[in-house]
């Protein structure tokens, strides 16, 4: 038995097949860790969404950007972006069954010295907030007042963490540390617009995991969303985004030993200028 952390899917269900052959996924036995953004964007989110969901309890996902972005649409609270691919899903018959298993996804994972988030955890979150932070939205997501989560989580602010944040404020930094930042300036505020490499990062800025709280000292952390820091692996840290999407590499994680697996895009990549 053997647990994989798979990279960012975003519809790009013709290269996960490749990947599964590859590291010989055995469905009875194994189980595949989903750092989020399962879909958009690649040409088969509606299979990709399917096949995760159809997997049941061999499957863990976080929720990534893209799939908090299909449930606001689903919902009617936000329109699809031109890039956006996520007709097929909107459309299908069983799009109830498939939104509502996303919508009850989480928003952070944590089994013994593994964490899975989709895209990172403020420095002033301990180990014990960063888990309190995920479950208060994934209680909002699950509740009745779903649609009100879905309303107010877009918007760049508050960006510094306080303790005092608290109601919608408090659920949109948390939203967006978990599945949007990529870094932070030298307050320590989430810094939303960066995109790039970390050689072109500006003076004072840094990725967010070289600023963990203490308490994740021992752990190791699966990440994905930073397509342009792709593959990085070192001994407490996985960012397993490489680029699908965009013509490069989907990537997996043995989590018991570390040992990455990639194969490349086997669909039409994207063109430059999309994002």
């Amino acid at each position: 038995m053997a647990t994989y952390a798979i990279g960012d899917l975003q519809g790009c269900f013709a290269t996960l097949q490749v990947l599964l052959d590859k590291i010989d996924f055995n469905r009875a036995k194994d189980r595949l860790w989903f750092v989020g953004d399962l879909v958009n964007r690649g040409p088969a989110s509606l299979e990709c969404l399917r096949f995760v969901v159809g997997l049941g309890d061999r499957a863990i996902t976080v929720l990534g950007n893209h799939d908090l972005h299909l449930l606001a649409v689903s919902e009617g609270l936000a329109r699809q972006g031109k890039h956006d691919t996520l007709g097929p899903i909107l459309e299908a018959p069983d799009r109830v069954q498939l939104l509502t298993a996303l919508r009850h996804s989480r928003m952070l994972h944590v089994d013994g010295d593994n964490v899975m988030v989709h895209a990172g955890l403020l420095p002033q979150w301990s180990l014990g907030l960063s888990q309190q932070l995920a479950g208060e939205v994934e209680d909002a997501l699950r509740g009745p007042g779903y649609r009100d989560l879905l309303a107010g989580m877009y918007g760049n602010e508050p960006a510094m963490w306080s303790d005092r944040l608290n109601g919608m404020d408090r659920h949109r930094i948390t939203i967006n540390a978990m599945t949007r930042m990529r870094v932070l300036n030298e307050r320590n505020e989430l810094d939303l617009k960066f995109k790039g490499e970390i050689e072109d990062l500006p003076p004072g800025f840094s990725p967010w995991f070289e600023r963990r709280h203490a308490s994740f000292a021992e752990k190791f952390i699966v990440a994905g969303h930073w397509s342009a820091l792709g593959l990085r692996v070192t001994s407490h840290f996985a960012g397993l985004d490489s680029g699908c999407v965009w013509g490069r590499e989907l990537t997996a994680c043995r989590l018991e030993d570390r040992t990455v697996f990639q194969v490349p895009c086997a669909e039409t990549a994207l063109p430059k200028g999309w994002d």
